[in-house]
């Protein structure tokens, strides 16, 4: 189990370095599964051997949002402070990404042809 973890979290590493080396928009984790991902497309048998820790990962990710709650505990004056410009601030911006998003679908329906009549 642990070589495993170590090579998801050197393939984070990877990436990280990648990311900060080319000064990439992505963030390094993310280019770590990309590359993770190609490698298991090269290696089929990399997946089934790091199954078991990226599932043991997933049983237990509720503890990644205790960091994230935290943060909120520890910034409380400011929410207090600005907390309606930012819950605003929120609940539009989802409805925009909700909008450009199906617009986008439906642009792309469109333009493949493959709208629903």
């Amino acid at each position: 189990m642990v070589p495993a973890l170590v090579t998801i979290l050197c393939f984070q590493l990877v990436g990280e370095v990648i990311s900060r080396g080319l000064d990439l928009p992505l963030p390094g984790p993310v280019v770590g599964l990309v590359l993770l991902l190609g490698a298991m497309r090269l290696r089929p048998g990399l997946a089934g051997w790091l199954r078991p820790v990226g599932e043991g990962v997933l049983a237990h990710l509720s503890l990644f949002f205790v960091p994230a709650g935290v943060g909120i505990v520890a910034h409380l004056p400011l929410l207090r402070e600005h907390g309606l410009a930012l819950l605003v601030a929120i609940v539009v911006s989802t409805v925009l990404a909700l909008v450009a998003g199906s617009g986008a679908f439906i642009f792309v329906a469109r333009l493949t042809g493959q709208e629903e009549r």
